[in-house]
């Protein structure tokens, strides 16, 4: 096992890093920005060094100070969290190439998976349904009128190396395809550094689920069920939950395989996700991996009990998964709601300053993943996630119970929060009821607006 890691992130997740690796026995060093020097994941770890101002480019994202750090430590690995550098490739090369760990896929995984035209094309070889489109990148309007014909409207531009809902827009005719295309691609070389896009069809209202995939440096890989993450607002996740209460044991089976085909073929190491559209007539369609650890990892360790952080170290440092298929168990059902510095009624605006009062919920079936404290400043810097709050129950209803009852008693005043949110959304009928898609929030906030 090593001895000591180096965290290469902020915020919860490595706070969350940091207890994985105090209960392995593992020393952690903490890097931070001089806007993070209050933050609780310096003061948790064993050592702690400032490797920039607050900008990310210039901290968070500055591999030579990263190294830097490492190197200055004698650490034996890096983990890098999610966001960031998690899916850098170049990273994960410059790790090895100094002796370090590592923490995560090859960096031929990462690169594969990180483009995603031919992540489309390694899975569809493999076997993987995936969403009719474009097998290259489209750079004209006439290569994108001729794929918009021959699949039919609508359809969806991508970013090929995008995420998070960046360079990513629906086109109904083909006049709103010729003008999305040129702001596409200007949005996704502004936030990529790559203008690549191509061209799906849109399904439309579908489920967003997830396939939690481990694998080890021996060629095991399992499968840690499902995680559904339709509830989502410009392509961005507010509510995970796993199990799905649309997929049951058999539908599982099929998707659960699928991804395992996909992930043995990429010879995948690590933690990763292989996320899926689910139409409604239980289709599923292979859209793209993500080759880290991801925000809502809790659901899948609350319904399965295995620890994947402590998994992913343990697979980083050599060892083999002793887990097998047929050990997996989900039992019972556990909900994530991101709990965002953002004022939900003025579309989301984001509200960083300071903590007055915190008082944060707990209880039978109650986790808090969060870096925030009474008189912790939120940073305008930075992703404006300041916790997770992740219930469990026996099954999906007392899972969604005990949220409403954890909401309620979670109390933060000085900033406003997307707390109120998630409290009216766990009273709708249909989400009840488990009937929900990606359109769910915007279709929420339509009925809100005929009611005023």
């Amino acid at each position: 096992m090593f001895s000591k890691i180096l965290i290469a992130n902020r915020g919860e997740i490595a706070l969350r890093i940091i207890r994985a690796c105090r209960e392995l026995g593992i020393r952690t060093v903490a890097v931070y920005s001089e806007a993070d020097r209050n933050s609780l994941h310096v003061r948790f770890a064993d050592e702690a060094i400032c490797i920039g101002p607050p900008s990310s480019s210039s901290s968070y994202l500055n591999i030579p100070a990263i190294i830097s750090a490492a190197e200055i430590t004698d650490v034996e690995a890096i983990h890098p969290g999610y966001g960031f550098l998690a899916e850098n490739p170049h990273f994960a090369e410059i790790c090895e190439s100094c002796k370090i760990t590592f923490i995560g896929p090859t960096p031929e995984n990462i690169r594969l998976m990180g483009d995603k035209m031919a992540a489309r094309a390694a899975m569809q070889k493999a076997g993987l349904p995936v969403v009719p489109g474009s097998i290259a990148a489209i750079k004209t309007k006439e290569e994108a009128l001729k794929v918009a014909k021959s699949i039919g409207y609508p359809v969806i531009i991508k970013a090929a190396a995008g995420g998070g809902g960046k360079g990513m827009r629906v086109c109904h005719n083909d006049l709103t395809l010729i003008s999305s295309l040129m702001t596409a691609q200007a949005e996704a070389e502004a936030n990529f550094g790559n203008s690549a896009v191509y061209i799906e069809r849109y399904i439309e209202k579908p489920r967003h689920i997830e396939i939690q995939i481990l694998g080890d440096k021996y060629g095991h890989i399992l499968h840690l069920g499902e995680r559904d993450c339709s509830i989502q607002r410009r392509h961005q996740k507010l509510l995970e939950e796993s199990p799905s209460p649309a997929v049951d044991v058999k539908l599982r089976k099929r998707i659960g395989d699928m991804a395992l085909k996909g992930a043995k073929i990429a010879g995948y190491v690590s933690a990763g996700t292989i996320e899926f559209l689910l139409d409604s007539r239980n289709n599923f369609y292979f859209m793209e991996m993500n080759t880290r650890i991801q925000v809502e990892h809790p659901v899948t360790e609350m319904v399965t009990g295995i620890d994947l952080l402590k998994e992913q170290i343990r697979i980083a440092c050599g060892e083999k998964i002793t887990i097998q298929q047929d050990q997996v168990h989900i039992k019972g059902a556990a909900i994530e709601c991101r709990i965002n510095a953002e004022d939900y009624e003025n579309n989301f605006l984001p509200c960083p300053g300071k903590i007055e009062t915190l008082i944060l919920p707990g209880g039978p079936g109650v986790r808090v993943d969060t870096h925030i404290y009474q008189g912790y400043e939120i940073s305008p810097y930075y992703d404006s996630l300041i916790a997770k709050l992740i219930t469990y129950g026996s099954n999906r209803q007392e899972a969604i119970a005990v949220m409403r009852r954890a909401l309620n008693e979670f109390h933060i005043s000085g900033i406003k929060t997307t707390i109120p949110f998630y409290l009216k959304l766990l009273e709708n009928p249909l989400f009840l009821k488990g009937e929900i898609s990606t359109h769910f929030v915007q279709e929420m906030f339509k009925e809100e607006q005929k009611e005023i």
